[in-house]
Parts: C-alpha cells; structure tokens; sequence
C-alpha cells in the first residue's frame, strides 16, 4: 500500500475470475478512517466542505494538493461517533468512494478498478451489493461506482490544474496550527500550507481577474474562511477526551512556521 491510499489496505483489482459471487455490504460505518487526521479534497468540494473542515494545502513544494483536517494528533479522526458514523453534514469523496479506488495499469496507459479487501462490508456471501451477475458481467452496481470514479479522476485532474496555478503565483506559506489543552497541555499541528492573504491581495489586477473568471479566486477565499474551523477542533476533542473544552492560539487559526509533509499532519505535544 501507498502513503497516498491512507485507508486502504489491501487492494486487489476487480475480476470476475476472483470476485464473482462475492458483494459489498455498505453500512455508513466509517471506522476504517480512524487513523487518519486528513484526507485529499476536490477543488470542486471547496464549497461543501468550507462551513465545516479547516481546508488546506499539503504535499511537497511541486506536488500540493487540498486536504481537510480530521484530527490534532496523528492517527486521530475527530468526525467519528462513537458508532463510527460521519459527524458532519458533508463528506468527502475521497471517503465516500470507499472501498474502492482506481490503480494505474502497468503500461500507465489506463485505469484499473480494485476494491481494497480488507474492508468490513466485503463479503463472499453474497451480502449487499452484488459486484458480478450470474453471466459474470459487472452489476450496475460496479458501473454505478465506475461512473463515480471517473468523475472524481476529473476533477482529480482539474484539482492538480488548480494547484499548479496556485504554486506558480507564490501564495502558499508553510503553516502551523497551535492547540492549548485546558489541562496546560499544548500540541502542534504542522506539516501543511495556506494561502498568504497579503500576497493574494498584492496580485496584480490581471491576474485577480482571471482567477475570478475560473472561480479559482472564490476557492481561494474559502480556503481561507475555512482556517476558522480549526477552533472547532478543540471541542470535538474534548468531547472525545471528556475534558473541558481547550483553548487555540490567539487567532483562533493558525501560525506561520515551517512544517513536514502531512499524510497526516505531524502533531507534537
């Protein structure tokens, strides 16, 4: 398994040589994003996801993508339940395609269908949702799930377009998010970027104006809006840690200072 599979564990590519007679059942059970505090965001979710997540840039200097923040600390997901539902309104698709995912073929020319075993709702019991009829076709619930995955390869495609712009305009500056526990105790969240607000302003106009044209601008500004949900964050920590809730730094968001790559984010006490 990758780093960037994150939640996957044992991908297998979809065969009706292997997989007919087996099915997935989809029980809204997102224990398997336990252990981890982030996970990749499409362009296109900036939208849905700003009223409820700290949205921000993560990866290498030439390779950046969005990403939302899930937990404080390393392998912790604060928008679990305690049942394992999703405690949000919104969730992103990086999750909702689970537990399947597309793989390069070895000649990097096409796509591969996998589906990662491991989950809980795989089954070969026929329980849920069939993967293969009785001819050995995939079911409509498999094109369903294609259909899906090259959508979200898209914008996958248009997210890196989008990022590209972004790093070739110089807006991104490390960052790091200080969390102070009522109990004293202080943890640090680093390892991912922001846009900087001064340099966006100072662009010049014909620039503002094509980022406007392409909605890239209005991704920009929620990006930055969303900064505002790291001081939820605190609370749905102490309401899993059963502590009074603990207070963040003096801007509520987040501090500029060089950090380490996020696949998660790197947190410290």
């Amino acid at each position: 398994m990758t780093a960037q599979l994150l939640i996957y564990e044992t991908v297998i590519p979809l065969s009706a040589a292997r997989h007919r007679g087996c099915a997935v059942e989809m029980a809204r059970n997102y224990g398997f994003s336990s252990k981890t505090n982030s996970v990749p965001l499409m362009a296109v979710e900036f939208p849905a996801a700003a009223s409820e997540y700290a949205i921000v840039f993560a990866g290498t200097k030439d390779n950046v993508m969005p990403a939302v923040i899930l937990g404080v600390r390393d392998s912790e997901n604060l928008f679990l339940s305690q049942d394992s539902k999703w405690d949000a309104k919104y969730v992103p698709a990086f999750l909702r395609r689970y537990p399947f995912v597309f793989s390069t073929s070895s000649d990097g020319e096409r796509f591969v269908l996998c589906i990662d075993e491991a989950y809980s709702g795989f089954n070969r019991d026929g329980h849920g949702q069939k993967l293969f009829d009785d001819d050995s076709k995939p079911t409509q619930y498999v094109q369903n799930i294609l259909t899906f995955l090259q959508e979200y390869q898209t914008q996958f495609n248009r997210t890196q377009a989008f990022c590209r712009k972004v790093r070739e305009l110089d807006l991104l500056e490390p960052m790091q998010a200080q969390v102070e526990l009522a109990s004293g105790e202080k943890l640090s969240l680093a390892g991912f970027m922001a846009v900087n607000r001064e340099k966006l302003k100072a662009l010049p106009g014909e620039k503002l104006a094509e980022l406007a044209k392409t909605d890239e601008l209005e991704l920009l500004y929620l990006h930055l809006q969303s900064m505002r949900n790291f001081q939820a964050l605190p609370s749905r920590l102490a309401v899993v840690k059963g502590t009074a809730p603990p207070a963040v730094g003096p801007d509520g968001t987040a501090e500029a200072e060089a950090g380490d790559r996020l696949n998660g984010a790197r947190a410290s006490a």
